[in-house]
């Protein structure tokens, strides 16, 4: 069974407290460390190029049904605080770094290690996350299973070759709020909004509302006739886990919405279920795009962002039906980062433009947004 060696020497003595750890890949590659948060937990195993905002990736939950690995050595320099997370828990399903930081420094309220332990998420350091990382990208993100508990790699090889693989896995229904709620702005409110809520992270919601906007947050399976009942004046569709082709019923709400003639928004995987409710197709990426350093090209201006990133699956640029049209692309691999529907108010970005962690050089989309739907509604009220 061939094993990845990292740093050796270093896991021949045991940090005090933690024990020796494996994680095991779907093709039987193994790679030892120690683990610094006990537990076993299977997953899709995937890379975050992300230097900072570790807890805000803990808790997107986008990484529903994934065992992330940083590619920074060095993980957990200040601390935790609830203040950054962006959900009401974690989601990854394990943790991997070169070394975790034992004492942080700054103002956190707990360290990472500790943070780990309490949420019950695996973790393991002392591994060699540049092999780890380069296999990933040559060989594309792959089943894993992250243990401190077992060492029977043929069994657990096994297992994997049973667990799902991420295409076809609706993972939306297991991060969705269960019911709806609302937020209102710091001051008057300039417009109303539904947020369907795919996995929405917090700061979506913070950055709209530092917007105007006045948000009716609703549950990922809501009806297009409830959500437009609810007489708001544009609709946002957030990001959110695992494949969008499997959420039929989703994507025919996202139609009838489309049709409603409300200004609509898609963010990461509500990018992709608007542009299948639109008749494009999407397609796995082989090792997808995780981190704070994605550049990505406005086609109309050329101008380049830096962006936040942190998704499997892409809209298939030539898929794209008549009326849409392509805005933005991804300048290492040209895959579509955002489209827009001719003569409709109608946006999607594969990107996050709330950036936590990340770049703020796309910020500004949500004032574009927020000024088309203050015009449509303004024009409607005129008319």
């Amino acid at each position: 069974m061939p094993v990845g060696f990292g740093y050796s020497f270093l896991r021949m003595i045991p940090l005090s407290g933690y024990q020796e750890g494996l994680l095991v890949l779907e093709d039987g590659f193994v790679y030892e460390g120690i683990s610094v948060s006990p537990g076993t937990r299977f997953g899709e195993v995937v890379f975050n190029t992300s230097m900072t905002g570790y807890q805000e990736i803990l808790t997107d939950p986008s990484y529903r049904g994934q065992i992330v690995v940083m590619t920074l050595p060095h993980i957990g320099n200040y601390g935790t605080r609830a203040e950054v997370e962006e959900s009401r828990k974690p989601w990854v399903e394990g943790f991997i770094a070169q070394q975790f930081t034992t004492r942080h420094s700054g103002s956190g309220e707990a360290g990472l290690v500790a943070y780990l332990r309490e949420h019950e998420i695996p973790a393991l350091q002392e591994i060699d996350t540049r092999a780890l990382v380069r296999r990933l990208r040559d060989h594309g993100a792959m089943r894993g299973v992250v243990t401190s508990e077992r060492t029977d790699v043929g069994d657990l090889v096994k297992e994997l070759e049973a667990f799902p693989i991420m295409e076809g896995r609706a993972l939306v229904h297991e991060v969705t709020c269960r019911e709806p709620y609302t937020l209102s702005p710091p001051g008057d409110a300039r417009c109303r909004l539904a947020v369907y809520d795919f996995g929405a992270k917090a700061n979506i919601l913070r950055s709209l509302l530092a917007e105007g906007a006045e948000l009716d947050v609703v549950p990922a399976c809501t009806s297009a006739d409830d959500c437009v009942a609810l007489g708001v004046d544009g609709v946002v569709l957030s990001n959110g886990p695992g494949d969008p082709e499997p959420l039929t019923e989703i994507i025919d709400n996202v139609r009838q919405l489309v049709d409603s003639g409300l200004p609509v928004l898609g963010i990461c995987l509500g990018h992709q279920l608007l542009g299948l409710s639109l008749g494009a197709r999407t397609v796995k990426l082989k090792f997808g795009h995780h981190g704070g350093n994605q550049p990505v090209k406005d086609l109309a201006s050329g101008a380049v962002a830096i962006t936040s990133q942190n998704h499997g699956f892409a809209v298939d640029g030539d898929s794209m039906p008549e009326g849409c049209e392509v805005t933005e692309i991804n300048l290492n691999d040209g895959t579509v980062e955002g489209f827009a529907v001719a003569g409709r108010p109608i946006y999607s970005v594969q990107y996050h433009p709330e950036a936590a962690p990340g770049p703020h050089d796309t910020s500004p989309l949500f004032n574009r947004f927020m000024t088309v739907v203050t015009g449509e509604k303004a024009a409607a009220k005129a008319g």
